[in-house]
């Protein structure tokens, strides 16, 4: 440690620029961990049957009770919660459309909002660290100009020990960041993939079954309209 610290005073002044990129890098890295491993919950296998039980007959209430029980902390759940309130209401198709895409968008971004910022703490690093490196180089090579032969070699010796500890330093706190986000990114697109076919599918469900049910309603009140009038054209004859 006691060598470590050595190192860093000998880096110069942006040796603090690059460890306060170190520590925001260590931060965000722990909470895209936390955010898209730990906290991010699949649905159930059976979860799209189960819906298509409930809206197949047109019982969205007992939808709305099932994605609660089972569904109600997860992206897709919170989706086909929006798109069982709206056909509940008797809300039409383009207005099930946008609310249910507004949803996903927004889950969409709760995923990816952060994400990005690793690669760009990595690359300031990197730039601070070849700052460092020319800074120091500049300040070597013209002290070494203006010195006396005895003070050249001190001179450029620490000029270049500071020019290779930035370097170092930048390089250590921009690999992880770069690595993370390589990591985070993939497991980001991922989902979002996986969100999209699933609120795709459910949303082709809610607009199949649902007309589907209409339809069914709708012949029976024909075949009972049908029958009625029936009866009454038989009771005046």
């Amino acid at each position: 440690m006691s060598l470590l610290l050595e190192h860093f005073q000998k880096g110069g002044i942006f040796m603090y620029f690059i460890l306060v990129f170190g520590l925001l890098t260590a931060v965000f890295i722990v909470e895209r961990f936390v955010s898209l491993y730990l906290k991010h919950k699949e649905a159930p296998v059976d979860f799209r049957k189960n819906i298509l039980g409930f809206i197949a007959q047109g019982d969205f209430k007992s939808a709305q009770a099932y994605i609660e029980m089972s569904g109600h902390d997860t992206s897709i759940g919170k989706i086909t919660m929006v798109a069982s309130k709206l056909r509940s209401a008797g809300a039409g198709d383009e207005a099930l459309q946008a609310r249910m895409d507004e949803q996903l968008s927004k889950e969409i971004s709760s995923y990816d909002k952060r994400t990005g910022f690793l690669a760009m703490f990595g690359n300031v690093s990197t730039l601070f660290g070849l700052l460092g490196t020319v800074t120091g180089l500049i300040g070597s090579f013209a002290g070494v100009a203006a010195a006396s032969p005895v003070e050249r070699a001190n001179l450029l010796s620490n000029g270049i020990s500071e020019a290779l500890n930035t370097t170092a330093f930048g390089l250590v706190a921009a690999i992880p960041a770069l690595v993370a986000f390589a990591v985070f990114q993939n497991r980001t697109e991922k989902i979002v993939t996986t969100l999209t076919e699933q609120a795709s599918e459910i949303y082709h469900d809610f607009l199949f079954y649902t007309e589907s049910h209409k339809n069914e309603e709708d012949e029976r009140v024909i075949v009972a309209s049908s029958t009625k009038e029936s009866m009454t054209n038989m009771k005046r004859n």
